[in-house]
């Protein structure tokens, strides 16, 4: 097979930040993917070789090249070499829905992983101040899984004087939306959401396998009830290299 060289610039690429170089390294080799200057199957630059051409050690190519093995975008061989297993697009089965059906839907061999229960809370930021704050809510953080991938991390906040409503179990099951749609007297007349792209910070790197300032979509949700009291706020994260987000445009 043919080995792919660059036709890029790197070292202009590389810049002097917090973020270390073999984070960058890893992000320029992506989009090399991405883009398919690197295509399925290609065997790409030796290490010796891409450290020439970007201007670094040995140990942070090695580190930034494990970092993409480690997602399973290449496969390195000893004495044979390195290899592109798949580009990032093919792993995008994860849609952020925008309609209310999609909202409601369990998304089919995903997880859901209790981190943290607060019987009592407050949310430090309500994202849409569109009806009354309860006096106190439920609080979970919940990191949903498909396989072996954590696909999301959310912070839940379900208004307390609801939760005797609501089975226990449910919790571990269901979206945050369905969590309050499905209780018998409760209407949700209005929901809100906004979406923004931002990059992981630590503890969320850690929280879902990812590398520091990887790509991430921050999904925040807010919905109330006929009497206008917001029983549900709903603050997540998703990997953003797994996620497409499909819009119906009216």
């Amino acid at each position: 097979m043919k080995r792919k060289g660059s036709t890029t610039t790197p070292r202009a690429e590389l810049t002097r930040s917090a973020i270390p170089r073999y984070l960058q390294l890893a992000t320029l080799f992506r989009r090399r993917i991405q883009a398919g200057e690197w295509q399925l199957g290609d065997q790409i630059p030796t290490v010796e070789e891409l450290c020439k051409e970007c201007g670094v050690a040995r140990a942070t190519m090695r580190q930034a090249l494990g970092l993409l093995e480690a997602e399973g975008l290449i496969s390195r061989f000893r004495a044979k070499g390195t290899f592109v297993n798949e580009r990032p697009q093919d792993r995008l089965w994860l849609e952020v829905e925008s309609d209310w059906k999609g909202l409601l839907t369990t998304r089919s061999g995903a997880r859901i992983e209790i981190l943290i229960d607060e019987p009592k809370s407050v949310p430090s930021v309500v994202p849409h101040p569109i009806g009354e704050v309860a006096s106190s809510y439920r609080h979970l953080r919940r990191r949903h899984w498909r396989g072996k991938v954590p696909f999301l991390l959310a912070d839940v906040y379900i208004d307390n004087h609801l939760k005797g409503k609501i089975p226990e179990a449910a919790y571990s099951e269901l979206t945050a939306l369905r969590l309050v749609t499905k209780i018998a007297g409760v209407r949700i007349v209005d929901v809100r959401q906004t979406l923004t792209i931002g990059t992981a910070d630590l503890e969320t790197a850690q929280l879902m396998n990812l590398a520091l300032n990887e790509p991430v979509a921050y999904v925040n949700r807010t919905a109330i009830d006929q009497r206008g009291r917001i029983v549900m706020i709903s603050n997540g994260i998703y990997r953003g290299d797994i996620v497409r987000i499909d819009t119906r445009l009216k």
